[in-house]
């Protein structure tokens, strides 16, 4: 059975590799997904916000209006924390024993990632209209241009990013579960117990070695007895 799968991870209990994990599509994704959330927070944080001519109250550099400043902080922190909460779910998934555990932890992670995929576009198009309409002779020297413009950029890109996520994620979601390995509560193979009857999957009646008569379980699942459980979805 090596080599079997639940959602994109083998059987609980398998040691962690963390070169094959920061190898995965998925892990790559998060980690960019990351550094750009880094990045848009940075320069609206430290280089978002100027002293128009004469004046000493600091203003938002994108028009100034405050809540583009304030939504791209918002964003940029929300979705540093979100990439690490994943990326330590992506850690603890192959330990994860139960397959409706590991359906929800997926189905969580293409909501998730498709949402911030909305969230970002919704961004960049409201950072973008601001920066377009903002007046720069209230800016003459340019400050915070360049931090403006790497910001745009960055949340354009991350549009994609998680996107890219939520993509990777319905991918995982389709290679579904194996019932041959994987039960609503998982349970170790080696524990089965020793000498349990074969029996059909069809409901076919079988006879047993001694020339008994079995039947299998009507619903065509594993018997408990054997380690494993039906599964429902």
């Amino acid at each position: 059975m090596e080599g079997m799968q639940a959602y994109g991870a083998g059987k609980a209990g398998g040691a962690f590799d963390p070169v094959t994990f920061f190898q995965q599509p998925q892990t790559i994704l998060r980690i960019v997904s990351w550094l750009f959330s880094i990045v848009i927070f940075g320069c609206i944080a430290n280089e978002g916000y100027v002293n128009p001519v004469k004046e000493e109250k600091e203003y938002c550099i994108f028009n100034s209006n405050q809540n583009a400043c304030n939504y791209g902080v918002f964003m940029g922190s929300m979705a540093f924390l979100c990439c690490i909460a994943f990326l330590a779910l992506d850690i603890y998934f192959p330990q994860i024993s139960s397959v409706k555990d590991r359906k929800k932890a997926v189905l969580a992670d293409i909501a998730v990632s498709a949402f911030w995929s909305f969230m970002w576009f919704v961004g960049f198009c409201f950072l973008a209209n601001q920066w377009q309409v903002t007046k720069h002779e209230e800016n003459p020297l340019r400050e915070g241009g360049d931090a403006a413009r790497a910001a745009i950029t960055f949340s354009f890109f991350s549009i994609f990013t998680w996107a890219g996520q939520s993509f990777l994620g319905f991918q995982r979601y389709k290679l579904g579960a194996d019932s041959a390995l994987f039960s609503q509560e998982y349970t170790d193979p080696s524990q089965d117990a020793a000498g349990a009857p074969y029996t059909s999957f069809g409901g076919d009646d079988v006879e047993s070695p001694e020339g008994g008569g079995g039947k299998a379980n009507s619903d065509g699942a594993f018997d408990g007895t054997a380690g494993y459980q039906r599964q429902d979805y």
